[in-house]
């Protein structure tokens, strides 16, 4: 697996932390994180690539290809701007020649799926289509999770792409009932594994501390030794 797509079912949901968790167990390989676009920030702002580098550390190398200041989707925050929104097939090339140069590229995505990159309504799935690329689904632990979850992969199952897993991006200290028992449904709702689970807080974790522990929140297929 060169190049991985990953994506969420929502926003605020940990998608960041475990993109940084995956490029941090891949320590002893070359890693690119690829952010097609950033919304919400000014210029000069550290973006998701930039807090990936942070956290994982300096064999990432981050790479942003469009920013726009309004915390929208980004066709509407591209439009609102008065800029070129970003395409598919730019994120797509980019990708490309990275995975040319680098051991693993991570494209990150903004917000869900199916979130518009421009007015026309190309989104995440069309990247992934054109790269051929795999597609981690990064979830919530509670109550609502299990629908969610079910209609991304769906939406990946009908464009036909494959959903090579789940993670829980911020998994409680004391999960109630609904997250315990979502650790045993997410697969099943998602026709695909349960590939992690990164605890509430991990991002706060100091680089150094997050690096040595991100290996015990994620399955082997993700590089880590956390067992089902």
């Amino acid at each position: 697996m060169t190049i991985l797509v990953v994506t969420g079912t929502g926003t605020e949901i940990g998608k960041t932390v475990v993109t940084a968790a995956i490029a941090a167990v891949a320590g002893d390989r070359r890693v690119a994180v690829l952010k097609p676009a950033q919304t919400g920030l000014a210029p000069g702002e550290p973006g998701d690539a930039a807090e990936v580098v942070r956290l994982a550390g300096g064999h990432v190398t981050p790479v942003e290809l469009a920013r726009f200041p309004d915390p929208l989707a980004p066709a509407t925050a591209a439009r609102r701007a008065g800029l070129a929104p970003v395409r598919p097939y730019e994120v797509a090339e980019a990708a490309g020649k990275l995975a040319a140069e680098y051991d693993l590229v991570l494209v990150e995505g903004a917000g869900g799926l199916l979130v518009r990159f421009d007015d026309e309504g190309s989104t995440l799935a069309d990247v992934a289509g054109l790269l051929g690329a795999p597609v981690l689904v990064v979830t919530p632990a509670g109550l609502g999770t299990l629908n969610s979850t079910a209609l991304t992969s769906e939406a990946l199952r009908a464009r036909g792409l494959e959903c090579l897993g789940v993670v829980v991006g911020s998994m409680p200290a004391e999960p109630d009932l609904a997250a315990r028992c979502n650790i045993d449904d997410l697969p099943v709702a998602a026709g695909a594994p349960l590939l992690g689970a990164v605890p509430a807080g991990a991002g706060s974790l100091a680089p150094e501390d997050f690096r040595a522990r991100a290996a015990s929140w994620l399955a082997p297929a993700l590089g880590g030794h956390r067992r089902a």
